[in-house]
């Protein structure tokens, strides 16, 4: 179990990244979603040791993260949302000497291991490429075998499906879904179907505050009757009462298509409909918004 409480984090430009997050993230995969620039990777930093925070507690199981960095870096594993590789080295050769760095220093063992993730995360058959060459897919598989290295029990994944293929994405998901099995993992994202897809529990971030945490169906049916859909003709939101919030809109055969959260029918010709995660993503958003001064 990973306890967050009242982590807090100002940086130096006066940007106040975290605000007071509390969390409770258990085994298996963990859906922190969040609009650029929420506060998502100041939080995966932290957890990661990569940098201080100002105030609150982290601990996992009986490690205390921010003052024992020496043993949570023994149990973490990090894939970042940007991670630079050496282009001219194979995948192979590289695994190898970051299980080095990790302490693998059994040359049999080392071997044992780069294999078995080379194989886990389907890159055995282009062991011997070099880096450079690799697919925004395969990079991205290759990360996380870094970042399995020595059994981690604490996953820390910042944006991992970002800019990949929807085959290549497929195959990620697949993964992280058999590594949830046995760690703690934290899948940071904006994008609301990786987190659909995956994750047991979750939560919804904006200006470094959690708006909402809990299981996405738990979260999904607390709006039931609450939603509403209707194709747009011009100046139809000018005519929504206070009590009606625009969530999103989507083209549909070219037209333009709103759901709309309100406790009750929002005008004429709004159908209800059953709600789902990208709902309660944009409700708790927009009532963050609706309250706060941007």
């Amino acid at each position: 179990m990973l306890n967050i409480k009242d982590l807090s984090k100002t940086y130096a430009n006066g940007v106040h990244a975290l605000r007071g997050i509390s969390l409770s993230i258990p085994t298996g995969l963990f859906g922190l979603l969040g609009p650029n620039g929420a506060g998502k990777s100041s939080l995966m930093r932290t957890l990661a040791t990569l940098q201080e925070a100002d105030a609150g507690t982290v601990l996992f199981d009986d490690i205390d993260v921010l003052k024992d960095k020496s043993a949570v870096r023994r149990i973490l594993g990090y894939l970042p949302q940007e991670f630079g590789l050496y282009p001219r080295i194979d995948a192979e050769t590289l695994l190898s000497h970051f299980a080095s760095l990790k302490g693998i220093n059994n040359a049999t063992e080392r071997k044992e291991a780069v294999e078995s993730l080379l194989r886990l995360t389907n890159l055995w058959s282009v062991r011997k490429q070099k880096l450079g060459t690799f697919s925004g897919g395969m990079r991205q598989r290759f990360g996380i075998a870094q970042a399995l290295l020595a059994n981690p029990r604490l996953i820390i994944v910042d944006e991992p499906t970002t800019g990949l293929d929807p085959d290549e994405r497929r195959r990620f998901l697949n993964l992280l879904a058999k590594i949830g099995e046995d760690a703690v993992v934290i899948l940071s994202t904006h994008l609301v179907a990786d987190v659909k897809e995956l994750c047991g529990r979750m939560a919804v971030i904006d200006q470094g505050q959690v708006l909402v945490q809990g299981i996405p169906n738990q979260l999904i049916s607390e709006l039931d009757g609450r939603i509403w859909r209707k194709e747009l003709n011009q100046g139809d939101l000018e005519n929504l009462g206070p009590e009606s919030t625009l969530l999103s809109t989507h083209l549909n055969a070219g037209r333009t298509v709103a759901r709309i959260g309100s406790a009750s029918n929002p005008g004429q010709d709004f159908t209800p409909v059953a709600p789902n995660l990208e709902d309660v993503y944009f409700t708790a958003l927009r009532k963050h918004d609706a309250h706060s001064d941007r």
